[in-house]
């Protein structure tokens, strides 16, 4: 972990630059530090942007555009460390979509849910490779 979940208004595909984003976000992810040490294995991290093929934001008006980010983090951070996590990938998201959010209406949010390891299966050979 963590995993990040761009869920976002298929009006965005053309302007957006998800695939773009996606690799800022990684990057913002792997950068976070606490006591000098990674917060989170670079094997672990994913991001990923899905479509919203069918949607309706506040009015219905078609120009309005939403991105919802939802991260997944295994349990036992500090809530500080999540804080600054979550700022940080925020203040990622904001400045990519600067430009769009100056030009219609956009809904930006982000959310961290924790799970615990009892609730999570993996199989991934990722970790070894950046050992």
């Amino acid at each position: 972990m963590p995993h990040l979940t761009l869920e976002y208004s298929a009006n965005l595909r053309d302007n957006g630059h998800l695939r773009e984003l996606c690799g800022k976000l990684a990057q913002c992810l792997i950068a976070q530090q606490a006591d000098g040490k990674a917060v989170y294995p670079i094997g672990g991290v994913r991001v990923r942007a899905l479509a919203a093929e069918d949607y309706c934001i506040a009015d219905g008006n078609p120009d309005a555009a939403f991105v919802h980010a939802t991260l997944k983090i295994g349990a036992g951070r500090s809530e500080a460390v999540k804080k600054i996590t979550g700022d940080a990938l925020f203040e990622v998201i904001k400045i990519h979509f600067a430009e769009v959010f100056l030009q219609t209406g956009l809904a930006l949010s982000m959310e961290i849910n924790e799970f615990s390891e009892a609730g999570s299966w993996k199989h991934n050979n990722l970790h070894a490779r950046f050992r």
